[in-house]
């Protein structure tokens, strides 16, 4: 206690961090952020990004890997600006996060001063549940303790509360630690009708999301499924692994297009969404949503998602409760089980990687506990096809779109999940985003491989083009860079392969380092 009769602001936060079960910052630290760090507790540790957008991504993983929110410290205004594109795609991973920015003393923000943000709380809206300054330095811990509440509860995301340089050393009140309920249960009568028309339905299908696998419901999914045999197909863009994908009742993922979606549900009465929006689309398109006579049912945790679904009936539900009522109700008929889905095509063997060979090698010698966390949009659909995710918790990727995200995820991963070998497998164009992040994978010594697809640039773009009309449009070529130098320059072991001869061996080495290790693969396509 440095002055008063209560504990400090600083005091009574870490305290409540602590109980919390919240003990690693994660952040890049700046003058306005220093008082918190002052006397930092031995039992914390203090995980340092060199760019605040890294420093976001490994909170992120870092929270996924744990189920419990991240703290995050970022720099006042031009912190929290640099972080933005990350702090966006934890929004749409539903990421719990509480950030902690800087601001300067109160004692000059009357006067506009030199590292000040003059709208703290609005700066990073919309892609917060919840943000705050507060008006006096005793309700600090009171609104961090809120931050995280509001985080973990569903649906689940970041918040951010700004903090006064010299709010610190104020005395306060102790904050209590309190317990706040999680779990929504599904409206009687409307689970029912959901029910009985699964029960009922000659062909069901269903369209799984990130929030099966995020609320642990994997294994009671697999269970719905297969007493109804219900074809399984994963939303489209969906950024986990929601349903075994080895399994008999998985038919493969919906694409982001109207009428590629109304076509692969064609033929079946009842739809049951779980744990997705209805749905991703990524092109303009047109007709209806789902097929004409098609039933659709949709369970989310998502009040807001619910509400802008265009058809069909939601139940704002978590997912155990809801398919545990589910699984009470048998089907009314014998259904044949539906038509298995066509095998990839063979891989052709060439004198150059392809993308194909690529994957396939890796699903062959992936270690058992791999998880993979990927960020290579040119990549992903070949990666559906030759490098299929089985079990929960084993495949993660940013929801958003936005690039820079997964390479630092996975040294958060990583850290969170020190027991499984963390597989990021990342893009050249994306890698170029946060490549900072292997630094901090270096100097924490973890066991991660880091796979970059080196196909020469941002191939996502220019397919995109041809859809447009276009030919190559200037911009997307990324030549000579050396992704293996880079590595080795932030103490990472590295290796670069370009023939097909050099990729067993070298994912081999790099699945045995037993610290961070970087493979450059040179692709074809």
């Amino acid at each position: 206690m440095t002055q008063g009769t209560g504990p400090t602001v600083r005091e009574a936060t870490f305290s409540l961090l602590r109980e919390l079960g919240v003990n690693t910052v994660f952040g890049n630290p700046g003058s306005t952020e220093l008082p918190m760090l002052r006397d930092f507790p031995p039992d914390f540790r203090y995980v340092l990004g060199l760019q605040e957008s890294v420093v976001l991504g490994m909170a992120d993983g870092h929270a996924q890997a744990t189920h419990n929110a991240a703290l995050v410290s970022l720099h006042s205004a031009a912190g929290v600006g640099h972080a933005m594109g990350n702090l966006f795609t934890a929004y749409r991973n539903r990421t719990p996060l509480v950030i902690v920015a800087g601001q300067q003393a109160r004692s000059l923000l009357a006067g506009e001063p030199y590292l000040f943000n003059d709208e703290a709380a609005q700066l990073p809206r919309p892609y917060v549940k919840w943000s705050r300054e507060p008006a006096r330095p005793q309700d600090v811990p009171a609104a961090i303790a809120r931050a995280y509440h509001l985080a973990m509860t569903p649906p689940t995301g970041p918040t951010l509360v700004s903090v006064p340089a010299d709010d610190w050393d104020v005395p306060c009140e102790p904050v209590a630690t309190r317990r706040v309920s999680r779990t929504l249960r599904p409206d009687a009568v409307l689970i029912d009708e959901v029910g009985r028309a699964l029960a009922g339905a000659a062909r069901p299908a269903f369209v799984v999301g990130a929030g099966v696998d995020q609320e642990g419901a994997f294994a009671a999914v697999v269970a719905l499924a297969e007493l109804h045999r219900a074809r399984v197909w994963a939303a489209p863009m969906s950024s986990r692994c929601s349903f075994p994908e080895d399994h008999p009742l998985f038919a493969g993922f919906l694409p982001p297009l109207r009428e590629g979606i109304v076509a692969e549900l064609t033929g079946h009465d009842v739809v049951l969404s779980l744990g997705a929006p209805v749905f991703t689309y990524h092109v303009a398109g047109a007709g209806p949503y789902v097929p004409p006579g098609t039933a659709l049912y949709q369970l989310t945790d998502d009040s807001q998602t619910a509400a802008w679904t265009p058809v069909g009936t939601s139940v704002v539900t978590s997912l155990l409760p809801a398919v545990g009522e589910l699984l009470g109700r048998a089907p009314l008929r014998n259904r044949p089980l539906p038509p298995a889905r066509p095998l990839p095509a063979p891989v052709v063997e060439s004198s150059v990687i392809t993308q194909p060979f690529l994957m396939r090698t890796l699903a062959e010698l992936r270690p058992a506990n791999g998880v993979i966390v990927e960020e290579a949009p040119s990549s992903r659909q070949v990666m559906c096809s030759y490098l299929p995710n089985t079990r929960p918790e084993s495949f993660y990727t940013c929801a958003s779109g936005s690039l820079g995200h997964s390479l630092p995820a996975a040294v958060g991963m990583a850290l969170g999940r020190p027991t499984e070998r963390i597989i990021a497998v990342v893009g050249d164009g994306s890698a170029m985003y946060s490549v900072q992040a292997l630094w901090s994978a270096a100097e924490l010594n973890l066991p991660i491989t880091v796979v970059v697809v080196n196909n020469g640039g941002y191939a996502t773009v220019d397919r995109f083009a041809e859809r447009f009309g276009m030919g190559k449009p200037v911009g997307t070529a990324l030549p000579h860079i050396d992704f293996a130098g880079l590595a080795r320059a932030q103490g990472c072991a590295a290796a670069r392969v370009d023939r097909p001869e050099q990729l067993a061996p070298g994912l081999e080495a790099a699945f045995a380092s037993t610290g961070p290790y970087l493979l450059e693969v040179v692709t074809a396509d």
